[in-house]
């Protein structure tokens, strides 16, 4: 029999990826459907099923989350039962019930998921009932904030849940699903208009998505907690964070280009945290005492929501900030790689009050490795003399388009 190719498109726009089919040796074909990426969450959730804990796995809407729970059914191939809080009778029910309520519901059903539990009024002892009272039942909840999260359901969990974040597709997905040569020729198109799945998958739409992701979800959401007031600071504070990406940031000085002050600056920074859109990255000051002790840098989870926010999607080729969207790029795919992984590194950045520099501080056991993140490999990188002297470095790494992929 003879060999042949088959052409698959796999949604980005033109290109088309062959697979040679050699019927001597068979082949493993793709089989999942368009956008069903395999999360790299899902094998580290398996190995914690049925150990008497919730799981709890955290993320902003439209990361995958309810993808992630059908492929978890899929894979646990139990009765189950999937509840959406979304539906307003669903989180009526689950509000305030008591243990023969649950009964009723759960049934004989081996898997409980609970999606945007969040939502469900003193949600958290009702989990706790579930958890201490069906023993043969592995609880899984989904939330799409950290802060509501926390006032309904950490507190009354303590001791009984596994907790995990979920974030846009990382390198490591993409290479395992895709490819590492279609992982490379997206790379540009990542930069520019971010990692979420429905992005990656349906590259005719991009800006569209994005815009729905960032407008009806993001801001929505935001919105709807802490009482918030004024969406026009929340969005000039926003701006200004995706104008900073990759420099220090002062809270002042966002304050007085927003016309507000540090304290509300500083408050709406904790509520984005919070809701998966930003994080910080501290400054290391262990040993030296010209280390600059309490700046910080603050990235986005996703660069296509940042640039949906400043409502720039040009080719790298005509930017100014490719440098600095190369820089976030890197550190929340490290952020991705740390979690997914498990290696509980701490990451870092460190500056001197003589401006020596490193862009990226991974630290694990005391042991530091350290990142020089440059769009341009032609540039030359010489790693501090002090920072060598003081700290226990393993490795100094220059990250570039041609390597990251390595690091991750």
């Amino acid at each position: 029999m003879q060999s042949k190719i088959i052409y698959i498109n796999f949604g980005f726009d033109s290109k088309i990826m062959n697979i040679y089919l050699d019927n001597k040796i068979g082949l493993t074909i793709f089989a999942h459907k368009k956008g069903m990426i395999l999360r790299a969450l899902q094998k580290v959730i398996e190995g914690k099923l049925f150990k008497g804990k919730a799981i709890v796995i955290l993320g902003p809407r439209q990361v995958g989350k309810t993808t992630l729970l059908n492929q978890l059914i899929s894979a646990i191939n139990k009765a189950y039962i999937l509840l959406n809080c979304d539906d307003p009778e669903v989180r009526m029910s689950l509000s305030n019930a008591n243990t023969k309520e649950l009964e009723l519901l759960i049934g004989n059903k081996k898997l409980v998921l609970i999606d945007e539990a969040q939502r469900i009024k003193n949600g958290g002892l009702t989990l706790k009932l579930i958890i201490d009272n069906f023993n043969d039942v592995q609880l899984i909840v989904t939330g799409s904030s950290a802060l509501e999260i926390g006032n309904e359901i950490n507190e009354p969990l303590t001791g009984r849940k596994y907790e995990y974040r979920l974030f846009p597709l990382s390198t490591k997905e993409l290479i395992e699903d895709k490819g590492f040569l279609m992982a490379r020729q997206i790379l540009e198109s990542r930069l520019i208009y971010g990692s979420y799945p429905n992005i990656v998958t349906n590259v005719g739409e991009t800006k569209e998505l994005l815009y729905n992701i960032t407008d009806s979800y993001l801001f929505k959401d935001i919105l709807s907690m802490e009482n918030i007031h004024k969406p026009a600071l929340l969005e000039k504070i926003l701006t200004a964070l995706a104008l900073q990406i990759g420099q220090e940031v002062s809270f002042n000085e966002i304050a007085q280009l927003t016309g507000s002050d540090s304290k509300t600056v500083e408050r709406y920074v904790e509520l984005l945290e919070k809701t998966f859109v930003i994080f910080r990255l501290p400054a290391l000051s262990r040993n030296m005492r010209n280390e600059l002790k309490k700046s910080k840098k603050i990235y986005f989870f996703d660069n296509g929501i940042r640039n949906t926010i400043i409502r720039t999607f040009n080719p790298l080729n005509l930017r100014q900030d490719a440098g600095a969207l190369w820089e976030n790029f890197f550190v929340s795919e490290k952020v991705k790689s740390i979690h997914y992984q498990r290696t509980f590194s701490k990451l870092y950045f460190w500056r001197t009050t003589q401006q020596q520099k490193i862009d990226l501080i991974e630290e694990k056991d005391g042991i530091f490795d350290l990142f020089e993140i440059k769009w341009s490999k032609k540039r030359k990188v010489k790693f501090p003399a002090s920072f060598l002297k003081n700290y226990n470095t393993e490795n100094s790494n220059v990250v570039t388009p041609e390597n990251y992929f390595e690091f991750l």
